[in-house]
């Protein structure tokens, strides 16, 4: 799906609501949920999921907690190698542009992240007798996003997102780029 039309679908839903019930005030709680894909070929097959819990702070800034699991896919000759990642993170994402009712923002965070990365679910042995030098091995690093979030209605906010990691420890490539939407529901 073009990423465009993603986003003038969140810029009319802003547009033909008006939420005016108190928002993003320190201390609310909210859940989030969040999909996408990494940038290359075949994106369904190459994807993330997260869940994550935020806690707002003042001027719409939050802290976020999340765990995700990413699947991609590496190749040799035509056989597609699955690469699985559990990772954890932890960040804070400030708003950098928002209209006065606080309906629509854009956000930018920076994050730690820590976790764990399987190639072929630790089988070394491929068909043709081929053995994958990689190993299974804790991953850590740095991670930022930037989003476009939307209050569609008071508690419930849509967003888009832009996000890169970087992560050393891995014997796949270490910056990784990937593109999602999301759900957060405040509490």
């Amino acid at each position: 799906m073009d990423m465009r039309y993603l986003i003038l679908v969140f810029l009319f839903i802003a547009g033909t609501k008006e939420a005016k019930a108190q928002r993003m005030a320190p201390g609310q709680k909210a859940i989030e949920f969040s999909a996408g894909s990494f940038s290359g070929e075949l994106p369904f097959r190459n994807y993330y999921l997260q869940l994550a819990l935020n806690t707002y702070r003042d001027g719409g800034r939050y802290l976020w907690h999340g765990l995700e699991y990413g699947h991609r896919y590496g190749y040799y000759r035509e056989l597609a190698i699955p690469v699985e990642s559990y990772l954890a993170e932890a960040g804070y994402s400030v708003p950098i542009l928002r209209n006065a009712s606080r309906s629509v923002s854009l956000n930018v965070g920076l994050a730690g992240v820590v976790g764990y990365e399987t190639v072929n679910r630790g089988k070394k042995l491929l068909f043709d007798g081929a053995e994958i030098s990689n190993e299974d091995t804790a991953a850590y690093g740095i991670g930022g996003r930037l989003s476009l979030e939307v209050y569609v209605c008071d508690g419930f906010v849509v967003f888009i997102q832009g996000r890169v990691k970087q992560l050393w420890g891995t014997d796949q490539d270490p910056l990784r780029f990937s593109a999602g939407a999301g759900v957060r529901i405040n509490f």
